[in-house]
């Protein structure tokens, strides 16, 4: 891994985004604290690109790539190959309006749930997934460690209360 970190592109789609200001940082701030955390080893420079779009866009991106025509909150889009030494790696788009009424209905602030999102697509990009209980665990523990050490409640919680009762 590079000293420097990643480069982080990001690109605003949405003029709503405007409203959290300091996306630039907070996605710095979130990727750093996965790369410690995960201990991945990056090709110096890597470059991970972002953009920040709506329900609409993020919809047809989820029709094109996945058959599913919904909006989703994020997506993620990596480079095939080996992170380590993968200049580029990859792409993570995330939706404004299902971010918001997540957040919203899950009583959590949007910048923590913008954070979470930004950490749930990096970890896709380096290859973590949930497409099984096994893969869905270790990916949802990684998640959990990164959000705590950034100060962000479990955004898992409140599944495994509604489990538990």
């Amino acid at each position: 891994m590079s000293d420097a970190g990643p480069r982080i592109e990001i690109s605003i789609e949405c003029e709503l985004w405007s409203s959290l200001g300091n996306v630039d940082e907070l996605a710095e701030v979130a990727i750093a604290e996965s790369i410690r955390q995960s201990r991945v080893r990056l090709c110096p420079g890597a470059e991970i690109s972002i953009l920040l779009c709506d329900d609409r866009f993020i919809r047809a991106l989820n029709l094109q790539w996945r058959g599913c025509d919904a909006a989703t909150n994020v997506l993620s889009f990596p480079v095939p190959g080996e992170v380590e030494a993968a200049p580029a790696l990859g792409d993570i788009a995330i939706a404004f309006e299902t971010t918001a009424r997540e957040a919203e209905e899950e009583g959590k602030s949007f910048t923590d749930h913008f954070i979470h999102l930004v950490v749930h697509g990096f970890l896709h990009l380096i290859g973590y997934d949930h497409q099984n209980e096994a893969e869905a665990t270790a990916m949802e523990r990684l998640e959990r460690d990164i959000l705590a050490a950034l100060g962000i409640d479990d955004p898992y919680r409140s599944t495994l209360v509604g489990i538990a009762e």
